[in-house]
């Protein structure tokens, strides 16, 4: 399946990339992660367990476990505060 793969902040900045579209044969947003950290260096580090970010599929926060489709937004980003 193809996705579109936006980043944000300093996802966008360590990766060098705002946006992507990735071939995706996997079913769920961690095999997503589990496919972008084996790319090594920043990616693995970024996107490392412990690391903060956060993932929405399609404008909508997901967990880990959220199955993915076909054509799917998803994007990668730091939590962010406000005041």
């Amino acid at each position: 399946m193809k996705l579109r793969v936006l980043y944000f902040a300093r996802l966008r900045e360590r990766f060098g990339v705002a946006e992507e579209g990735i071939e995706f044969a996997g079913a769920t947003a961690g095999d997503l992660l589990a496919q972008l950290q084996a790319r090594g260096g920043a990616w693995a580090e970024e996107l490392a367990a412990g690391r903060a970010f956060r993932l929405a599929v399609d404008q909508e926060i997901v967990a880990l476990d959220a199955v993915l489709h076909d054509g799917a937004e998803v994007a990668i980003f730091p939590p962010v505060t406000g005041g």
